[in-house]
């Protein structure tokens, strides 16, 4: 944190290219929870180390959940719903500083941020059903901020868009050179420094409870839904897939 109040939690997997093991999803929680509680913290800004900002879910801890049992696999992807809920709910503004790729959950991490500033060479994509997987858990937070019929032109698909329809779409707030990304973070920094931190804390709940927030049955549908994906023949065959680098059974050109 710095001396103005502003702390800055980075995703810090650039090997894996910031994707989410269950320890990272528990250290965000932790970190969330740690912040919103801090009287000094006046500005939270999430952002990636190295090339992407987030790759979304770390596939060899998805793997590793095709072998647990139901109960199991639902208390794992609980542990992503709770980081998204404790990033939603922080009581301090959140601004996303998207240095680079955002995909499958890492879409999931920007729709939780107030404002999103992205370098306009980032793509993003909710690119689970190529897994035979669902965008489900972050699909609550994905749909409050698209809305339900820009979400229907990439939520199922797939597709891969840039920053610029990221814009359009409502997830970014801005695409900016990326020589300009600390100048346009900055930009969205300075006002909160100026406005009351308690009054800034109660307009964002309640500009959350006006919206309709996030609800619990709506956060249990969404694991109850990823939980049975896990076990279709769909999600067996993608990651398989995918960890022996060759095409799943459904992708076109094979």
């Amino acid at each position: 944190m710095d001396a103005r109040g502003v702390a800055t939690l980075t995703l810090d997997r650039p090997d894996k290219h910031n994707a989410m093991s269950a320890q990272m999803l528990e250290d965000l929680t932790v970190a969330a929870q740690e912040l919103g509680a801090d009287d000094a913290v006046r500005v939270v800004v999430l952002t990636g180390a190295g090339k992407s900002f987030c790759a979304g879910g770390d596939l060899g801890w998805m793997r590793d959940q095709m072998g647990m049992d139901a109960t199991t696999r639902s208390a794992e992807a609980r542990k992503l719903a709770t980081m998204l809920n404790a990033l939603d709910t922080l009581p301090k503004p959140l601004v996303g500083a998207l240095q680079g790729n955002a995909f499958g959950g890492g879409v999931g991490l920007a729709c939780v941020c107030d404002v999103v500033v992205a370098v306009s060479e980032a793509k993003l994509g909710l690119t689970e059903t190529r897994l035979g997987l669902i965008p489900a858990t972050i699909g609550p937070y994905v749909i409050a901020r698209m809305g339900e019929g820009r979400a229907r032109q990439v939520f199922m698909s797939a597709r891969i868009f840039d920053a610029q329809e990221a814009v359009a779409f409502g997830i970014v707030s801005k695409a900016v050179p990326a020589a300009a990304m600390h100048a346009a973070v900055e930009a969205e920094i300075r006002p909160y420094l100026d406005a009351a931190p308690q009054a800034v804390a109660a307009a964002k709940k309640l500009v959350r409870d006006l919206g309709g927030s996030v609800t619990p049955e709506a956060i249990d549908l969404s694991i109850d839904a990823l939980a049975a994906r896990w076990e279709s023949e769909e999600a067996q065959e993608g990651i398989a897939a995918f960890f022996a680098k060759r095409k799943a059974l459904w992708m076109s050109g094979r």
